[in-house]
């Protein structure tokens, strides 16, 4: 029956062409995205931005690749506009543009950590398909390392840039708790790059770093050591939901929240952790109320990232309520609330990003 009412329909011609348009272009995007993949993993991106313009053979040599395979890698990125070409030279580069988005992981446009990820939640496609049917979950410990890896990658640079001189000032009163000396417990913190940032900022406090993802807390572990700060940091494998101390000063979520199965077990819990005039900080993907306000770039890119992996852990961990990457400030507060909060509100934001501070 609906195959006959389309058929019945007459097509657009014009708008069909600027379909399929946007269908190619959306294809060869695809095709790319490993190919970034490739290149920061093999350097070929900060080869390109050290070195000034070079020709495929030059690159091949400095970064101990092939020949063909380069060339044919460097014209990919010149026609989706990624890599630099002149034609008059036959040599590609990078722009300062370009460099900042593929080459320099402390750039806070830094973006090949996100095609990391995208790369391993593609390994076990099959078993998320499956899930479609059977409505089971598939947790973040189950996915490829890329993805903690990637996820991680993705959002550090955000963290360096507004953790410290954004995010936490525009709490009520807590740059100079953590001054002065805090308990402060990072909970889904994955390898720590959350919790070391903060606690390099803060040496006067204590950090714990949770997640129920014992692989990550080795890494954070390691991490944490490499950095100087494992004397006031220390990291437990536990939910959000079970993690143990108590008199948190602040209790901090990045990008993880939605993630959770039971978002309004997890507020309850944070509240009875934290102390009668503490803080808990959540970060969460930005997003409108409305589906009709987030038909846009940054929120496909969510909601389908929320398909492959925030959906499915939610559904892992039992899923009541689901939430999803795009759950919007009004949804929320709503479990936020439902768990014993009383107060929330929108403390800052960026286009990534929305950042609440909600107090008991």
């Amino acid at each position: 029956m609906a195959s006959q009412r389309i058929d019945d329909e007459p097509i657009d011609e014009e708008r069909l062409d600027e379909i399929v348009g946007m269908a190619v272009n959306e294809l060869g995007a695809a095709y790319y995205a490993p190919l970034i993949v490739i290149g920061d993993r093999l350097g070929l991106y900060e080869a390109l931005a050290d070195g000034g313009p070079v020709s495929p053979a030059e690159l091949a040599e400095r970064t101990d690749t092939v020949e063909p395979y380069v060339t044919e890698w460097l014209n990919a990125g010149a026609a989706g506009g990624y890599v630099t070409y002149d034609p008059e030279t036959g040599r590609y580069g990078l722009t300062p543009e370009q460099a900042a988005l593929l080459a320099d992981e402390d750039s806070p446009a830094f973006l090949a950590g996100g095609y990391q990820g995208l790369m391993g939640y593609q390994k076990h496609l099959s078993e998320i398909e499956a899930a479609f049917r059977t409505g089971e979950g598939v947790g973040w410990h189950e996915h490829d390392a890329d993805v903690c890896h990637g996820t991680e990658r993705f959002y550090r640079p955000s963290y360096e840039t507004n953790l410290v001189d954004e995010w936490i000032p525009a709490l009520d009163g807590m740059s100079a708790r953590l001054r002065d000396g805090a308990r402060v417990a990072d909970v889904g913190c994955g390898h720590g790059a959350s919790t070391i940032i903060t606690a390099e900022a803060y040496p006067d406090s204590a950090f714990v770093g949770v997640d129920y993802h014992d692989r990550s807390i080795e890494v954070a572990r390691e991490r944490a050591e490499d950095a100087g700060v494992a004397d006031r940091i220390s990291f437990e494998v536990a939910t959000a939901k079970e993690f143990t101390g108590a008199d948190y000063d602040l209790v901090m979520m990045f990008d993880a929240y939605h993630d959770m199965g039971d978002p309004v077990g997890v507020a309850s819990h944070v509240r009875e952790t934290l102390v009668d005039d503490g803080a808990w900080l959540l970060v969460e993907p930005f997003a409108n109320d409305r589906l009709e306000e987030n038909l846009n770039p940054v929120s496909r890119a969510f909601y389908c990232a929320s398909t492959l992996a925030c959906v499915p852990n939610s559904l892992d961990q039992g899923g009541d309520p689901v939430l999803g990457a795009q759950a919007g400030e009004a949804r929320l507060r709503d479990v936020i609330t439902a768990g014993g909060f009383t107060r929330v509100r929108r403390a800052a934001e960026t286009p990534f990003n929305i950042v609440l501070e909600a107090k008991p």
